[in-house]
Protein backbone atom coordinates (compact mmCIF):
# COMPACT_ATOMS: atom_id res chain seq x y z
CA UNK A 1 0.00 0.00 0.00
CA UNK A 2 1.61 3.27 -1.17
CA UNK A 3 1.19 6.36 1.04
CA UNK A 4 -2.18 5.28 2.38
CA UNK A 5 -4.67 7.50 4.16
CA UNK A 6 -4.53 6.47 7.82
CA UNK A 7 -7.75 6.66 9.82
CA UNK A 8 -7.69 6.24 13.60
CA UNK A 9 -10.78 4.44 14.90
CA UNK A 10 -12.16 4.33 18.42
CA UNK A 11 -13.53 0.79 18.17
CA UNK A 12 -15.20 0.75 21.59
CA UNK A 13 -17.50 3.78 21.33
CA UNK A 14 -21.26 3.67 20.72
CA UNK A 15 -23.91 0.98 20.80
CA UNK A 16 -23.04 -2.59 19.71
CA UNK A 17 -19.31 -1.88 19.56
CA UNK A 18 -16.85 -3.19 18.53
CA UNK A 19 -19.01 -5.42 16.27
CA UNK A 20 -20.61 -2.63 14.23
CA UNK A 21 -17.30 -0.74 14.06
CA UNK A 22 -15.43 -3.67 12.53
CA UNK A 23 -18.29 -4.47 10.14
CA UNK A 24 -18.36 -0.79 9.14
CA UNK A 25 -14.63 -0.94 8.41
CA UNK A 26 -15.24 -4.01 6.26
CA UNK A 27 -17.93 -2.24 4.20
CA UNK A 28 -15.68 0.80 3.71
CA UNK A 29 -12.55 -1.21 2.93
CA UNK A 30 -14.32 -3.10 0.13
CA UNK A 31 -15.27 0.18 -1.58
CA UNK A 32 -11.93 1.98 -1.45
CA UNK A 33 -8.19 1.59 -1.87
CA UNK A 34 -5.11 2.90 -0.07
CA UNK A 35 -6.74 3.33 3.34
CA UNK A 36 -5.12 1.97 6.50
CA UNK A 37 -7.00 1.66 9.79
CA UNK A 38 -5.43 2.18 13.22
CA UNK A 39 -7.99 0.40 15.40
CA UNK A 40 -7.95 1.24 19.11
CA UNK A 41 -9.69 -1.07 21.58
CA UNK A 42 -9.82 -4.45 23.31
CA UNK A 43 -7.86 -6.84 21.11
CA UNK A 44 -9.57 -9.91 22.61
CA UNK A 45 -12.96 -8.58 21.50
CA UNK A 46 -11.83 -7.17 18.15
CA UNK A 47 -9.74 -10.04 16.74
CA UNK A 48 -12.49 -12.73 16.64
CA UNK A 49 -14.78 -10.32 14.80
CA UNK A 50 -12.20 -9.08 12.32
CA UNK A 51 -11.14 -12.64 11.42
CA UNK A 52 -14.67 -13.28 10.13
CA UNK A 53 -14.53 -10.31 7.75
CA UNK A 54 -12.92 -9.64 4.38
CA UNK A 55 -10.67 -6.90 5.75
CA UNK A 56 -7.14 -7.38 4.43
CA UNK A 57 -4.52 -8.21 7.06
CA UNK A 58 -2.30 -5.52 5.50
CA UNK A 59 -4.83 -2.73 5.96
CA UNK A 60 -5.13 -2.46 9.72
CA UNK A 61 -3.34 -2.51 13.06
CA UNK A 62 -4.97 -3.11 16.44
CA UNK A 63 -3.68 -0.95 19.30
CA UNK A 64 -4.81 -2.75 22.43
CA UNK A 65 -6.46 -1.15 25.45
CA UNK A 66 -9.18 -2.45 27.76
CA UNK A 67 -10.12 0.99 29.05
CA UNK A 68 -13.07 2.77 27.44
CA UNK A 69 -15.11 5.91 27.93
CA UNK A 70 -18.76 5.16 28.68
CA UNK A 71 -21.69 7.10 27.27
CA UNK A 72 -22.67 7.92 30.86
CA UNK A 73 -19.32 9.62 31.61
CA UNK A 74 -19.31 13.40 31.83
CA UNK A 75 -16.73 15.16 29.61
CA UNK A 76 -14.67 16.02 32.70
CA UNK A 77 -14.71 12.50 34.17
CA UNK A 78 -13.92 11.08 30.73
CA UNK A 79 -10.85 13.32 30.48
CA UNK A 80 -9.78 12.24 33.96
CA UNK A 81 -10.08 8.53 33.17
CA UNK A 82 -6.59 8.56 31.82
CA UNK A 83 -4.68 8.51 28.59
CA UNK A 84 -5.12 4.80 27.94
CA UNK A 85 -8.76 4.78 26.80
CA UNK A 86 -9.54 3.88 23.19
CA UNK A 87 -10.88 7.39 22.51
CA UNK A 88 -7.89 9.22 23.99
CA UNK A 89 -5.32 7.00 22.26
CA UNK A 90 -7.03 7.33 18.87
CA UNK A 91 -7.06 11.13 19.13
CA UNK A 92 -3.50 11.17 20.44
CA UNK A 93 -2.41 9.32 17.29
CA UNK A 94 -3.41 12.45 15.33
CA UNK A 95 -1.32 14.61 17.63
CA UNK A 96 1.66 12.32 16.98
CA UNK A 97 1.00 12.40 13.20
CA UNK A 98 0.44 8.64 13.22
CA UNK A 99 -3.06 9.07 11.73
CA UNK A 100 -4.68 11.57 9.37
CA UNK A 101 -8.15 11.64 10.94
CA UNK A 102 -10.12 10.05 13.77
CA UNK A 103 -13.61 8.56 13.77
CA UNK A 104 -15.52 7.71 16.95
CA UNK A 105 -19.11 6.73 17.71
CA UNK A 106 -18.51 7.31 21.41
CA UNK A 107 -19.50 9.96 23.96
CA UNK A 108 -19.88 13.26 22.06
CA UNK A 109 -18.97 15.60 24.92
CA UNK A 110 -15.94 13.50 25.84
CA UNK A 111 -14.77 13.41 22.22
CA UNK A 112 -14.87 17.21 21.97
CA UNK A 113 -13.05 17.76 25.27
CA UNK A 114 -10.33 15.17 24.62
CA UNK A 115 -9.88 16.43 21.06
CA UNK A 116 -9.41 20.00 22.30
CA UNK A 117 -6.95 18.83 24.98
CA UNK A 118 -4.81 16.99 22.43
CA UNK A 119 -5.11 19.05 19.26
CA UNK A 120 -4.48 22.69 18.42
CA UNK A 121 -7.04 25.11 17.03
CA UNK A 122 -6.40 26.43 13.53
CA UNK A 123 -4.80 29.87 13.85
CA UNK A 124 -7.37 32.73 13.90
CA UNK A 125 -10.28 30.35 14.56
CA UNK A 126 -11.72 31.06 18.02
CA UNK A 127 -14.27 28.27 18.42
CA UNK A 128 -14.78 24.84 16.87
CA UNK A 129 -18.09 24.06 15.17
CA UNK A 130 -19.94 20.78 14.74
CA UNK A 131 -20.96 20.31 11.12
CA UNK A 132 -22.91 17.62 9.31
CA UNK A 133 -24.43 16.67 5.97
CA UNK A 134 -28.10 17.37 5.41
CA UNK A 135 -30.04 16.31 2.27
CA UNK A 136 -31.76 18.83 -0.02
CA UNK A 137 -33.66 18.59 -3.30
CA UNK A 138 -30.54 18.88 -5.44
CA UNK A 139 -27.91 17.14 -3.33
CA UNK A 140 -26.43 17.89 0.08
CA UNK A 141 -26.18 20.80 2.53
CA UNK A 142 -23.44 21.48 5.05
CA UNK A 143 -25.05 22.76 8.26
CA UNK A 144 -23.15 24.24 11.22
CA UNK A 145 -22.98 24.72 14.18
CA UNK A 146 -25.03 21.78 15.44
CA UNK A 147 -24.32 22.06 19.14
CA UNK A 148 -20.71 22.86 19.98
CA UNK A 149 -21.43 26.53 20.80
CA UNK A 150 -24.65 27.84 22.36
CA UNK A 151 -23.61 31.49 21.97
CA UNK A 152 -21.71 32.84 18.97
CA UNK A 153 -20.22 36.21 18.02
CA UNK A 154 -20.12 37.76 14.57
CA UNK A 155 -16.55 36.48 14.12
CA UNK A 156 -17.60 32.95 15.05
CA UNK A 157 -20.36 32.94 12.41
CA UNK A 158 -17.98 34.35 9.80
CA UNK A 159 -15.47 31.61 10.69
CA UNK A 160 -18.24 29.00 10.44
CA UNK A 161 -19.08 30.28 6.93
CA UNK A 162 -15.48 29.78 5.88
CA UNK A 163 -15.07 26.37 7.51
CA UNK A 164 -18.42 25.09 6.22
CA UNK A 165 -17.53 26.18 2.69
CA UNK A 166 -14.11 24.51 2.95
CA UNK A 167 -15.83 21.30 4.05
CA UNK A 168 -18.33 21.58 1.19
CA UNK A 169 -15.52 22.05 -1.33
CA UNK A 170 -13.62 19.08 0.10
CA UNK A 171 -16.65 16.81 -0.27
CA UNK A 172 -18.13 18.25 -3.48
CA UNK A 173 -15.20 19.65 -5.44
CA UNK A 174 -17.14 20.64 -8.57
CA UNK A 175 -19.96 22.53 -6.81
CA UNK A 176 -20.04 26.24 -5.96
CA UNK A 177 -20.38 26.83 -2.21
CA UNK A 178 -23.34 29.11 -1.43
CA UNK A 179 -23.58 30.37 2.15
CA UNK A 180 -26.66 31.65 3.97
CA UNK A 181 -27.36 32.57 7.60
CA UNK A 182 -30.29 30.73 9.20
CA UNK A 183 -32.76 33.40 10.33
CA UNK A 184 -36.42 34.08 11.11
CA UNK A 185 -36.90 35.96 7.85
CA UNK A 186 -35.22 36.77 4.55
CA UNK A 187 -35.26 40.58 4.94
CA UNK A 188 -32.05 42.39 5.95
CA UNK A 189 -33.65 43.93 9.06
CA UNK A 190 -34.80 40.60 10.53
CA UNK A 191 -32.96 38.81 13.34
CA UNK A 192 -30.83 39.75 16.34
CA UNK A 193 -27.85 42.12 16.25
CA UNK A 194 -25.26 39.31 15.88
CA UNK A 195 -27.04 37.93 12.82
CA UNK A 196 -27.48 41.38 11.25
CA UNK A 197 -23.87 42.37 11.89
CA UNK A 198 -22.65 39.06 10.44
CA UNK A 199 -24.78 39.69 7.36
CA UNK A 200 -23.03 43.02 6.80
CA UNK A 201 -19.56 41.55 7.27
CA UNK A 202 -20.16 38.68 4.84
CA UNK A 203 -21.86 40.97 2.36
CA UNK A 204 -19.01 43.51 2.41
CA UNK A 205 -15.98 41.19 2.59
CA UNK A 206 -16.10 38.74 -0.30
CA UNK A 207 -14.33 35.40 0.12
CA UNK A 208 -13.15 33.45 -2.97
CA UNK A 209 -14.18 30.17 -1.34
CA UNK A 210 -17.93 30.89 -1.30
CA UNK A 211 -20.76 33.11 -2.49
CA UNK A 212 -22.81 34.78 0.23
CA UNK A 213 -26.56 34.54 -0.41
CA UNK A 214 -27.96 36.37 2.63
CA UNK A 215 -30.54 34.80 4.94
CA UNK A 216 -32.41 31.52 4.74
CA UNK A 217 -35.49 30.48 6.72
CA UNK A 218 -35.94 27.02 8.21
CA UNK A 219 -38.63 26.03 5.71
CA UNK A 220 -36.20 26.57 2.81
CA UNK A 221 -33.23 24.56 4.16
CA UNK A 222 -33.99 21.64 1.83
CA UNK A 223 -34.82 23.67 -1.29
CA UNK A 224 -31.33 23.12 -2.70
CA UNK A 225 -30.61 26.77 -3.57
CA UNK A 226 -28.15 27.06 -0.65
CA UNK A 227 -25.61 24.39 0.34
CA UNK A 228 -23.82 25.88 3.39
CA UNK A 229 -26.14 26.96 6.21
CA UNK A 230 -24.66 28.81 9.18
CA UNK A 231 -26.15 29.32 12.64
CA UNK A 232 -25.30 29.11 16.35
CA UNK A 233 -25.16 25.73 18.09
CA UNK A 234 -28.45 26.11 19.97
CA UNK A 235 -30.52 26.94 16.90
CA UNK A 236 -28.68 24.42 14.74
CA UNK A 237 -29.20 21.57 17.18
CA UNK A 238 -32.93 22.32 17.50
CA UNK A 239 -33.24 22.46 13.70
CA UNK A 240 -31.37 19.16 13.30
CA UNK A 241 -33.44 17.29 15.89
CA UNK A 242 -36.66 18.69 14.40
CA UNK A 243 -35.65 17.55 10.90
CA UNK A 244 -34.64 14.08 12.15
CA UNK A 245 -37.93 13.70 14.01
CA UNK A 246 -39.93 14.86 11.00
CA UNK A 247 -38.12 12.43 8.68
CA UNK A 248 -38.74 9.53 11.07
CA UNK A 249 -42.41 10.51 11.39
CA UNK A 250 -42.91 10.67 7.61
CA UNK A 251 -41.26 7.31 6.91
CA UNK A 252 -43.12 5.65 9.79
CA UNK A 253 -46.51 7.00 8.72
CA UNK A 254 -45.88 6.09 5.08
CA UNK A 255 -44.91 2.53 6.09
CA UNK A 256 -48.06 2.21 8.21
CA UNK A 257 -50.27 3.54 5.41
CA UNK A 258 -48.83 1.15 2.82
CA UNK A 259 -49.11 -1.89 5.11
CA UNK A 260 -52.58 -1.20 6.50
CA UNK A 261 -54.62 -2.39 3.48
CA UNK A 262 -54.30 -4.85 0.61
CA UNK A 263 -54.38 -2.00 -1.92
CA UNK A 264 -51.62 -0.25 -0.02
CA UNK A 265 -49.43 -3.35 -0.15
CA UNK A 266 -50.06 -3.75 -3.88
CA UNK A 267 -49.23 -0.08 -4.42
CA UNK A 268 -46.00 -0.52 -2.46
CA UNK A 269 -44.98 -3.46 -4.65
CA UNK A 270 -45.72 -1.52 -7.83
CA UNK A 271 -43.73 1.47 -6.63
CA UNK A 272 -40.87 -0.43 -4.99
CA UNK A 273 -38.12 1.41 -6.90
CA UNK A 274 -39.47 4.89 -6.13
CA UNK A 275 -40.12 4.00 -2.50
CA UNK A 276 -36.53 2.78 -2.14
CA UNK A 277 -35.24 6.10 -3.53
CA UNK A 278 -37.50 7.95 -1.09
CA UNK A 279 -36.29 5.85 1.84
CA UNK A 280 -32.63 6.40 0.93
CA UNK A 281 -33.17 10.15 0.71
CA UNK A 282 -34.35 10.20 4.33
CA UNK A 283 -32.08 7.43 5.69
CA UNK A 284 -29.87 9.11 8.36
CA UNK A 285 -27.25 6.35 8.04
CA UNK A 286 -26.32 7.66 4.59
CA UNK A 287 -25.46 11.10 6.03
CA UNK A 288 -23.70 9.85 9.14
CA UNK A 289 -20.50 11.58 10.13
CA UNK A 290 -20.43 14.96 11.87
CA UNK A 291 -17.16 16.88 11.66
CA UNK A 292 -15.67 19.02 14.43
CA UNK A 293 -14.29 21.94 12.43
CA UNK A 294 -11.68 24.40 13.71
CA UNK A 295 -9.10 21.93 15.01
CA UNK A 296 -5.90 21.40 13.05
CA UNK A 297 -6.76 17.73 12.43
CA UNK A 298 -10.03 16.15 11.23
CA UNK A 299 -12.22 14.76 14.04
CA UNK A 300 -15.36 12.90 12.88
CA UNK A 301 -18.23 11.91 15.17
CA UNK A 302 -20.34 8.96 14.11
CA UNK A 303 -23.81 8.68 15.64
CA UNK A 304 -23.66 6.35 18.64
CA UNK A 305 -26.80 4.42 17.69
CA UNK A 306 -26.03 3.96 14.00
CA UNK A 307 -25.27 0.52 12.53
CA UNK A 308 -22.34 -0.68 10.42
CA UNK A 309 -23.73 1.02 7.28
CA UNK A 310 -23.83 4.35 9.08
CA UNK A 311 -20.34 3.88 10.48
CA UNK A 312 -19.01 2.98 7.04
CA UNK A 313 -20.44 6.26 5.75
CA UNK A 314 -18.63 8.20 8.47
CA UNK A 315 -15.40 6.55 7.27
CA UNK A 316 -16.26 7.59 3.72
CA UNK A 317 -16.71 11.20 4.88
CA UNK A 318 -13.37 10.98 6.70
CA UNK A 319 -11.61 9.70 3.58
CA UNK A 320 -13.12 12.44 1.41
CA UNK A 321 -12.12 15.34 3.65
CA UNK A 322 -8.55 14.05 3.87
CA UNK A 323 -8.31 13.72 0.08
CA UNK A 324 -10.01 17.11 -0.28
CA UNK A 325 -7.38 18.84 1.91
CA UNK A 326 -10.01 20.31 4.24
CA UNK A 327 -7.61 21.78 6.82
CA UNK A 328 -5.46 23.45 4.13
CA UNK A 329 -8.54 24.99 2.51
CA UNK A 330 -9.55 26.54 5.83
CA UNK A 331 -6.07 27.89 6.55
CA UNK A 332 -5.67 29.43 3.09
CA UNK A 333 -8.98 31.28 3.19
CA UNK A 334 -9.08 32.69 6.73
CA UNK A 335 -9.82 36.41 6.63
Amino acid sequence: MTNPIIIAIDAMGGENSPTKIIKGIEIHSLSTKDVFYNIFGDQKQIEPIIKKTKISNNSYKIIHTKNIIEDSDSPLSAAKKGKDTSMWLSIESLKKNESDAIVSAGNTGALFVIAKLNLKMIEKIDKPALSALWPNKNGMNIVLDLGANIECSEKNLVDFSLMGSALHKSLFENEESKVALLNIGSEELKGNNVIKNTYQILNDKKNPLFKFEGYIEGNHIMDGKINVIVTDGFTGNVALKTAEGTANFITSELRNALNSTLMGKISALLNMKNLKKFKNKLDPRLYNGAILLGLDKPVIKSHGSTDEVGFANSLKVSEKIIKGNLIDKIKKNII
